[in-house]
């Protein structure tokens, strides 16, 4: 797995800035981390995008993966910008048609996502986008889909990673060298 330098210093300022903590959310002793001021802000919100465009062009992708729900807002406007095709990874049962499903596991329990069966050609490099990089499960197990779907994984690129919670290394095996740029790491 490589890492890039995803941000200059001036954009992790104006990005971080723009993220809020919320002390016990959704349980107690939870720090949420809210998006929602930095996507209010159109200065900060365009300044986002544009560096995710940047590394879908870096990467030389040809789809981007938005995973649900807070990665659709972040990678629709990035493969626009890019002029690339967008992909979304639901929750299992959201979507119409023939998907490939992928479990994985979370802290209680499991999920799954699916994706739709015709939604990548074995010649596409795809990469995938997410607000935040925790543990790593949703990602891990988008990779799996974009894989089983016969396309290439180019990378994931996220808003933010939670570096305490050990997302990249558990990520590094299914990158399988791809890079994981996060704009802002904390």
């Amino acid at each position: 797995m490589t890492t890039t330098e995803a941000a200059s210093a001036e954009l992790r300022d104006l990005l971080i800035t723009r993220i809020r903590d919320v002390p016990d959310y959704p349980t107690p002793g939870v720090v949420f981390k809210d998006i929602t001021p930095l996507l209010a802000d159109p200065v900060a919100f365009n300044a986002l995008v544009d560096a995710l465009a940047g590394l879908c062009a870096r990467h030389a992708a040809t789809k981007v993966v938005g995973l649900e729900a807070r990665g659709f807002i972040l990678a629709a406007p990035a493969a626009a910008r890019a002029r690339l095709g967008f992909v979304p990874v639901r929750k299992a049962g959201k979507l119409p048609g023939a998907t490939l499903a992928q479990s994985y596991e979370l802290e209680y329990g499991s999920a799954e996502i699916e994706v739709h069966t015709d939604a990548f050609t074995p010649q596409d490099r795809v990469l995938v986008i997410d607000d935040v990089l925790a543990t790593g499960g949703t990602a891990e197990a988008s990779l799996e889909l974009v894989r089983r779907c016969g396309a290439t994984v180019a990378g994931v690129a996220v808003l933010l990673e939670l570096g305490f919670l050990g997302g990249r290394e558990r990520l590094a095996p299914a990158l399988d060298g791809a890079p994981l740029d996060s704009l802002v790491a904390v």
